[in-house]
């Protein structure tokens, strides 16, 4: 202790001893976290690569080596971690079984019809995935299972990955994987006996299937088969095959795809007067090539669009080729032309590029059926082959419609429509009559009045007015406390519309609001909004969010302590740029099967296919789009990171789970504030599709015990 005396006759001496201990305290500030939470050991091993002239280190490539016996313990330590956090945060037992009432709810869809059969999937209370059912003759007619994925494995971690019907429905091609891999083979399944045919067919990932119609053989899309071509090349090189039943696999004819680009992805698809295929292929997102046959003839197919900008869709009937397309026409347009010469000198517009986007079409009772979404809310509008604009089918309310189906030549439309507070429900449309009736909903014993939404258009940097809906439970006050959640996607075309999640109940039920910002680089208006949000213009998307964000506090809903974000996937590289460009602004982080490290995601699984969204390395100049904002490259040591969970799955065979073992790495060494950092890996899972519902419940039930912990609503549990 300093004497008095001492002090005041050495003031300089004071205040340098004093500098001393507050940088001593600064300079050790990168072991606070460490303090509080005791964090398994990782080394470091430093890479330096040299690209274009900049030195960037790396010091955790060795977590890219997922197999390896070193990276393994260290996951398991990471695991054993996470567990002792997460399974003793209050309430777990309350939030569980919130959950599990709500994914006990019955769900049926929409139905889709093969000749005079209506097929249609359905899960019920205990079910870890929807079985498929068939009424014949009759949407009335009593149901039937066909395909039972739950009868796949014991544990549900064999999923259901696809199916395509024949003509008729009377076999079904359909593809499982195991472990959330996606990594489908092809079976067939009799619609009449429930049993398969003698018949596997490896590697058809996310497989089209054209069947011909008297079922004798089926043009289909596959891979090549591991050791064919060089290693990690199997992911790619995606082509089509024709099968003719009876023969083996092996034997299957090439039929598209020979000297390609092992990046080009492409499909094939029967038209619905069952006279021609549809050939599509594309190595970019915002556009593709279209091509045609008749189904009884072989031989090349007949280009309608070749290295066109802009992406094309197209159906037959009477003769005519309907093209949907966004050529000169970001939010889309219908075009039509005789299928016998579709060349684009003989293009005549049908339906002229509307307010909205227009999103689909279907010929369903000798009408025309378009699909749109007007400011993220969906429409559906009958028009006549020849253009006119006849009626609008009327909805319950703003929301989403999916699963249109119909027959050409039918008189019934049906079609599922959903919205944040409307459940899942089925819809039939009479084209004759135009009446509506609801066939099938999810039955739900709450009060859903007791909640409200609204949409706010907020502006960007820029200027660019960005739309979000706002979704609480009634009575909410505006005093800058609300702990809200903010999600965001922001990528790839994709729009994110209105509905009904069962899991934010728990959520609004204690006081929670949240929010979904419809940023840049969605389709949510089309083409140009899509591109606004890619390649070199990636950062709007960030500025986007964060301009969501800093509205939410600006209008009193929340303030940066109560403001968690949420994005998987492309939104899971969005919430790593918002943990490294504005860690201030957010309390809580939920990064699921992110994308991190985007100076080398294209050397991994099948994220060449990306390319054309983010831009490579390998270019200098797209170097530098990348290396302005990649993550994991933007970590800084000694800086206060929010609260974060990163969740990965270890057969993840889209995203590389390297991205999240380096990032959860890097930010527990660098994070010198109190917050937590949590890697979550599931076993036996991937990015996500097909897995059980035991695994959604688990993972449910740590994402919300980790928020509300973090945003301090455990108190709302009591006042329940």
């Amino acid at each position: 202790m300093f004497r008095t005396s001492e002090v005041k006759k050495s003031k300089t001496f004071f205040f340098a001893i004093l500098l001393i201990l507050v940088s001593a305290l600064l300079s050790s500030s990168a072991l606070q976290a460490q303090s509080v939470y005791q964090y398994p050991i990782t080394k470091s091993e430093i890479v330096y690569d040299t690209l274009h002239g900049v030195v960037v280190p790396d010091p955790y490539r060795w977590l890219e080596k997922q197999d390896d016996p070193p990276v393994i313990e260290w996951l398991d330590k990471q695991t054993q971690f996470t567990r002792s956090i997460l399974d003793t945060l209050p309430h777990r037992d309350e939030i569980y079984s919130q959950l599990k009432k709500l994914y006990d709810l019955t769900t049926i869809s929409s139905p889709s019809i093969y000749g005079k059969r209506y097929f249609f999937f359905k899960r019920e209370a205990g079910q870890n995935h929807s079985v498929m059912y068939v009424r014949e003759g009759s949407h009335t007619a009593p149901a039937r299972v066909v395909l039972d994925p739950n009868s796949f494995s014991a544990d549900g971690t064999v999923a259901l990955d696809w199916m395509h019907p024949s003509l008729e429905g009377e076999l079904i091609a359909y593809g499982k994987s195991e472990g959330g891999s996606e990594i489908s083979t092809l079976y067939i399944r009799d619609v009449s006996n429930g049993k398969d045919l003698d018949l596997t067919i490896p590697y058809t990932r996310a497989a089209s299937v054209a069947w011909l119609k008297d079922m004798s053989g089926f043009y289909y899309t596959r891979y090549p088969t591991p050791g064919t071509v060089p290693a990690g090349d199997e992911k790619y090189f995606r082509k089509v095959y024709f099968h003719k039943m009876g023969d083996k696999p092996e034997l299957d004819r090439e039929i598209f795809g020979k000297g390609r680009p092992k990046e080009e992805w492409c499909d094939i698809e029967v038209s619905s007067d069952r006279q021609y295929l549809l050939l599509t292929a594309s190595l970019d997102w915002t556009k593709n090539d279209l091509w045609i046959r008749e189904v009884s003839k072989s031989g090349d197919f007949m280009p309608v669009a070749e290295k066109l900008d802009g992406a094309f869709g197209g159906d037959v009937y009477g003769n005519k080729l309907y093209l949907m397309t966004n050529l000169n026409a970001p939010r889309y347009k219908i075009l039509t032309v005789d299928v016998k010469n579709p060349k684009q000198e003989n293009w005549k517009e049908l339906i002229p590029e509307q307010k909205g986007v227009i999103r689909g079409f279907r010929i369903v009772g000798g009408k025309l059926v378009l699909l749109l979404s007007e400011d993220v809310v969906s429409k559906i509008y009958i028009y006549t082959l020849d253009g006119k604009k006849e009626k609008e089918i009327p909805l319950p309310t703003l929301g989403s419609v999916g699963g249109v189906n119909g027959k050409p030549d039918g008189d019934e439309l049906f079609f599922s429509f959903t919205s944040f507070f409307y459940p899942p429900t089925v819809y039939r449309y009479d084209m004759k009559s135009g009446k509506s009736e609801q066939t099938d909903k999810m039955e739900i014993d709450f009060d859903l009045s007791a909640y409200e939404v609204k949409q706010v258009f907020y502006g960007s940097n820029d200027g660019t007015k960005i739309p979000m809906f706002i979704v609480n439970k009634k009575g909410v006050k505006l005093d800058g406390n609300n702990p809200t959640l903010l999600y965001g996607y922001g990528g790839f075309d994709i729009s994110i519309t209105p509905a009904f999640s069962r899991g934010l109940y728990v959520w609004l039920d204690r006081g929670g609001v949240y929010a979904v910002a419809n940023i840049r680089g969605g389709g949510e208006y089309g083409r140009t909004w899509h591109e606004a949000g890619r390649l070199e213009k990636k950062q709007n998307v960030y500025d986007d969010f964060i301009a969501a964000g800093e509205w939410l506090v600006a209008n009193k809903y929340t303030n940066p302590q109560r403001l968690a974000i949420q994005g998987g996937s492309n939104g899971g590289l969005l919430m790593g740029a918002m943990l490294t460009q504005r860690p201030d602004l957010f309390k809580a982080v939920v990064c699921q099967v992110p994308l991190l490290d985007m100076l080398r995601y294209e050397k991994f699984k099948i994220a060449r296919l990306w390319i054309p969204e983010y831009g490579s390395a390998s270019d200098p100049t797209q170097f530098k789009w990348l290396y302005a904002y990649s993550p994991y490259q933007k970590v800084k040591d000694g800086t206060k990171y929010p609260a974060t969970m990163i969740t990965t799955g270890v057969q993840d065979s889209r995203v590389d789970p390297m991205h999240a073992f380096k990032m959860a790495a890097l930010l527990q060494k660098a994070n010198s504030g109190p917050n937590l950092i949590l890697l979550r890996v599931e076993p036996k899972a991937g990015h996500g599709a097909g897995k059980p519902v035991s695994k959604i419940l688990n993972e449910q039930t740590d994402i919300w015990a980790f928020l509300l912990w973090q945003l301090g609503v455990n108190k709302h549990f009591a006042e329940k």
